[in-house]
């Protein structure tokens, strides 16, 4: 094993136990609950050790700058300690939270990898011309507040602040709340300054294991979005209610998932429902309310636009046969995003890298929107992600290090 990935490991194995449930195996690391709030204070204790003082955005995301400091010292929650006052820093890292029960290295891996690189940087004696900036974005997978990206999201003033504040867990705690403030919302000056983002990600799929290379340039990013489905019927005695009488939401909802795997595989898209909320959620009762979260995504906009299209439709058809009633609601998406054609080539050309696109969102597809941006992959053996079974190896994410330091090279120090 290379020493680059020896490194890797070690600093890898202190923030592996941190939120694992020992059941599954898998993380639970909602957005600034006790175990992200650990890993949060490991990244600032990391970037302490490197010199390298944090600043916040007011919104939870943090910033970790090697290169020029911060403007206003240390990290206070304050939003207008942002960082320097020139322009032209480079961004990279990515997220610590987790889906429910989700794998080790779906976003960890891209600020521990950014981490490295700042390490092998300097041991190499290389100073940037540009400020090099770890980012740790807050609530990237929507799993607690269910709007994905939601850092990067109100730094760019993709979504209003109130709105945001607003957002509420399953146990009503609000995004404000959590935060311990109102977020701050857009911040031009800060996102001004910042002239790329390279965001380091495992891959979430095996085009790596089959084309045999452990890097990758991600080439875009498919549209895609969440659409909240509430059927409301009439919640009454299972034993005791006629068939014929019954006006049950769960029918109408079980029907709309099969209609949304039908639909997307007639339009080579993807349609997953992988939530769902009951009321009153009993053994023995006719539920009165059914609400499915379904997950869309497809490789063209107007395809995924018929595709939702078709299964609102079926569903409402459906519903009135029910007679239940249907309202839909988009709680979120993200357009098409094809990454800087000139930046993507040249990151490819540096590391002779294939080039791939992905159906899965990250901060780097909300950030494309305003400053070229730019993805690596790394490879993920079992192709599984969102899952204990994703996986890297050490060498892999070495190799992913020494990339990433390439990169932040190329962009930060010529």
């Amino acid at each position: 094993m290379s020493g680059l990935a020896v490194r890797f490991r070690e600093l890898w194995d202190e923030i592996a136990p941190i939120g694992r449930d020992a059941g599954s195996g898998g993380y639970l690391r909602y957005a600034l609950t006790a175990p992200e709030l650990r890993l949060r204070e490991w990244f600032r204790a990391q970037a302490d050790l490197r010199g390298m003082p944090v600043s916040g955005d007011g919104n939870g995301n943090l910033f970790a700058w090697w290169g020029e400091p911060p403007t206003g010292g240390p990290d206070t929650g304050d939003p207008d300690n942002g960082g320097p006052a020139g322009a032209g820093a480079v961004l990279t890292g990515s997220h610590f939270d987790s889906v429910p029960h989700g794998g080790a290295y779906d976003g960890p891996l891209g600020i521990v990898s950014a981490l490295l690189a700042v390490d092998e940087l300097r041991a190499a004696g290389v100073t940037p011309v540009r400020p090099v900036v770890v980012a740790a974005f807050v609530e990237e997978e929507g799993a607690r507040f269910g709007v994905p990206c939601l850092g990067s999201r109100l730094l760019t003033g993709e979504i209003d602040a109130d709105r945001a504040a607003g957002l509420r867990d399953a146990a009503g705690v609000s995004f404000a709340e959590a935060l311990g403030h109102r977020p701050a919302g857009a911040d031009p000056a800060l996102l001004g300054r910042f002239a790329a983002f390279v965001e380091l990600h495992v891959e979430q799929g095996r085009a790596l294991v089959d084309a045999d290379a452990p890097v990758a340039v991600a080439s875009a990013i498919w549209p895609h979005g969440r659409w909240r489905f509430e059927l409301r019927g009439e919640g009454n005695h299972a034993g005791t209610t006629r068939m014929a009488d019954r006006r049950d939401p769960m029918l109408t909802f079980a029907f709309t998932v099969l209609a949304a795997n039908k639909e997307a595989r007639l339009r080579d898209a993807h349609a997953t429902v992988g939530r769902v909320a009951v009321e009153p959620n009993a053994t023995n009762a006719i539920p009165s309310t059914v609400t499915g979260w379904l997950d869309a995504r497809a490789a063209a906009p107007e395809t995924l636009d018929g595709l939702v299209e078709a299964v609102r439709a079926k569903a409402a058809e459906r519903a009135r046969r029910d007679g239940t009633e249907l309202t839909v609601t988009r709680e979120s998406a993200t357009p098409l995003v094809t990454f800087d054609g000139g930046l993507a080539d040249r990151l490819a050309g540096l590391l002779a890298a294939p080039v791939l696109p992905t159906g899965a969102g990250h901060d780097a597809g909300v950030l494309a929107a305003h400053l070229p941006t730019a993805m690596l992959f790394v490879r993920n053996p079992t192709g599984v992600s969102h899952s204990p079974a994703e996986s890297a190896t050490d060498a892999d994410c070495a190799a992913g290090v020494v990339a990433l330091a390439r990169v932040l090279e190329e962009l930060a120090c010529h």
